[in-house]
C-alpha cells in the first residue's frame, strides 16, 4: 500500500477485528467481467473455490460492496445472499464439513463505490478489488489464485493480474481478453486496465519490462525504462529472488497515484514529475517495483504485520538511493523517516511494529508502519553488519517467497545471519512487551513454508 497522500485506503485505523468469512480458505476466484470503460460500471459472472478449515461452516462471509448480486448457487443449488455494512453473506443449505471444497457461483452488476478510475478513454483499478468483485478485503493471508475474463470492445488493449494467456471474439464486437494469475495472490492485489494503452517495453536478463501509458498524452519513457531496469537489477540481488513473473508494467496514470497490483503498478504522472525534479529523492517508481516482492511475492499475513510489506519497501528505496545517488541519499531517505516518528511522537502517539491496534490516523500509520519500520531495518543492518544483513534479507525473502509472513519469521531469517542477539531489539522495536518477548526467541519451530526458488539466473 503505498499512497502516500491524504486518500481513504484500508486497512486505515482497523482495530484488531477478526476478518469475514472464519472458517474456509478461498482458493481460486474466477471472474468474466464487462467493465464500461467510461463509466465504470460493471456487469460480471464469478465463481469462488473454496475449502472449509473446520467443520460446521453455515455462512460465508466476504467483504461488503455496492454491487447487485444475483443467481447465487452452490453445488448448483440456490442460496440466499444478505448484505450489511460489514459483509456480503452467503448462508450455505447445509453446513460444511472441515476440508470439504465447494464451488460458490453468483452474477454481480452495478457501478462500484471505489476500486475503478474512468478517464478520458481509460478505466484502471487499484486496491479495492472487492468493491469490483466479491473477495476477502482485509485477509491478505488467504491467497488465492486469480482467473479474469475481461470482455471489451474490439480495439480495447488490456492490462491484468499474470498473463494474459488468450484473446477471442464473443460475438456483438466483443474479445475477451483471458487474464491468468502464475501464483496466488492476496485479493488487494487484483486489478486490470483497459483502454487506449500504448506500450514501450525492453527485454532484460530479469524478465520483460513495460511502460503503458493512460494518460491520453504521448510521452518519451525512454528514461524511465532504463531507470526500472536497473532497480530490478538492484532489487533481485539483494533480494535474492528474481522478478515475479519474470514480467512487469508501469501503468502512467493521471495525479499522483502510487499503487502497487500484482504484476503491474500504478505511477501517477504527478508523482513522476517530482522523481524527474529530484532524483536523489525519488521514491515512487523504485517502492512499487519492490513491493513485487515486498508485499506482493512475500506477505503479510494479517494487517498487524504490515510494516513487514511497507517498512521494508521503504527501507529498500533507500537502498536503492545509496546505490544510485550515493550516502548522502541513503541518509536523507533515513532522515525524512526519522523526522515522521519524531512528529507521531510529539502528537503522543508512538507504537511498535506489530502494534495490533487503533491508528489515529492514516499520517499515525504511515509514521509507524513505513518510516519506523525503515529505520528499524536500518538499525538491523548497522547491527549486524552489511553482509550478514543482506544474507538475512535474502534467507527471508527466498525462505517465504509465494507464502505470508510474520514478524516472527523476519526475525528468525535474520537472526540465523548473525551471531548478535538480535532479540532485545526485536523485543523493544517490533514486539514492545515482554508477554511478546517470551514468544519470540529464535529456537521456536516454524511453519512449514514454501519450498525455496532457485537461484537467480
Amino acid at each position: 500500500m503505498t499512497r502516500l497522500l491524504p486518500l481513504a485506503l484500508a486497512p486505515l485505523l482497523l482495530a484488531a477485528a477478526p476478518p469475514p468469512g472464519q472458517g474456509f480458505d478461498v482458493e481460486r476466484y474466477q471472474v468474466t467481467l464487462r467493465p464500461d470503460v467510461a463509466t465504470a460500471a460493471v456487469s460480471a459472472r464469478e465463481r469462488i473455490i473454496l475449502r472449509a478449515t473446520t467443520s460446521g461452516v453455515a455462512t460465508l462471509d466476504f467483504s461488503p460492496n455496492a454491487l447487485a448480486i444475483a443467481d447465487a448457487t452452490i453445488a448448483g443449488r440456490p442460496i440466499t445472499v444478505t448484505r450489511t455494512a460489514q459483509a456480503t453473506r452467503f448462508t450455505l443449505p447445509r453446513p460444511l464439513r472441515r476440508s470439504e471444497r465447494v464451488t460458490l457461483s453468483f452474477a454481480l452488476s452495478g457501478t462500484p463505490a471505489r476500486g475503478l478510475t474512468a478517464t478520458a478513454g481509460h478505466l484502471y483499478a487499484g486496491y479495492f478489488a472487492c468493491d469490483w468483485m466479491v473477495c476477502r478485503q482485509d485477509s491478505p493471508g488467504d491467497k488465492a489464485w486469480f482467473d479474469l475474463d475481461l470482455d471489451l470492445p474490439a480495439g480495447v488493449q488490456s492490462l491484468g493480474t499474470g498473463r494474459r494467456v488468450a484473446m477471442r471474439g464473443t460475438g456483438g464486437g466483443l474479445v475477451r481478453h483471458r487474464w491468468r494469475a502464475t501464483r496466488p495472490y492476496s485479493p488487494y492485489l487484483f486489478a486490470f486496465a483497459a483502454g487506449a494503452l500504448p506500450q514501450r517495453g525492453r527485454d532484460t536478463r530479469h524478465g520483460r519490462i513495460m511502460i503503458a501509458d493512460a494518460t491520453g498524452t504521448a510521452r518519451d519513457v525512454t528514461a524511465e525504462l532504463a531507470e526500472t531496469q536497473a532497480m530490478v537489477a538492484f532489487l533481485a540481488e539483494r533480494a535474492g529472488v528474481a522478478l515475479p513473473d519474470r514480467r512487469y508494467a508501469q501503468l502512467l496514470v493521471p495525479g499522483r497515484e502510487a499503487q502497487e497490483t500484482a504484476s503491474f503498478s500504478l505511477i501517477g504522472v504527478d508523482e513522476l514529475a517530482r522523481d524527474r525534479d529530484d532524483p536523489a529523492g525519488a521514491w515512487v517508481m523504485a517502492h512499487e517495483l519492490a513491493h513485487q516482492w515486498w508485499g506482493n511475492l512475500v506477505t503479510c499475513a494479517t494487517w498487524r504485520d504490515f510494516w513487514l510489506n511497507e517498512g521494508i519497501t521503504t527501507f529498500m528505496v533507500a537502498a536503492w538511493q545509496q546505490q544510485r545517488f550515493g550516502e548522502a541519499a541513503y541518509r536523507r531517505s533515513l532522515d525524512i523517516a526519522r523526522a515522521r516518528v519524531d512528529q507521531a511522537r510529539v502528537a503522543g502517539f508512538d507504537r511498535p511494529l506489530a502494534w495490533d491496534g487503533r491508528y489515529p490516523s492514516l499520517r499515525l500509520r504511515r509514521a509507524i508502519q513505513y518510516s519506523k519500520g525503515a529505520l528499524f531495518v536500518a538499525e538491523l543492518r548497522d547491527t549486524m553488519g552489511d553482509a550478514a544483513f543482506w544474507a538475512g534479507l535474502r534467507r527471508y525473502t527466498r525462505a517465504n517467497a509465494g507464502g505470508t509472513v510474520t514478524s516472527l519469521d523476519f526475525q528468525h531469517a535474520m537472526q540465523r545471519s548473525t551471531p548478535h542477539d538480535l532479540t532485545p531489539l526485536f523485543r523493544e522495536r517490533v514486539y514492545g512487551n515482554e508477554n511478546d518477548a517470551a514468544a519470540i526467541t529464535p529456537g521456536r519451530p516454524r511453519p512449514p513454508r514454501p519450498s525455496p526458488l532457485p537461484p537467480l539466473p
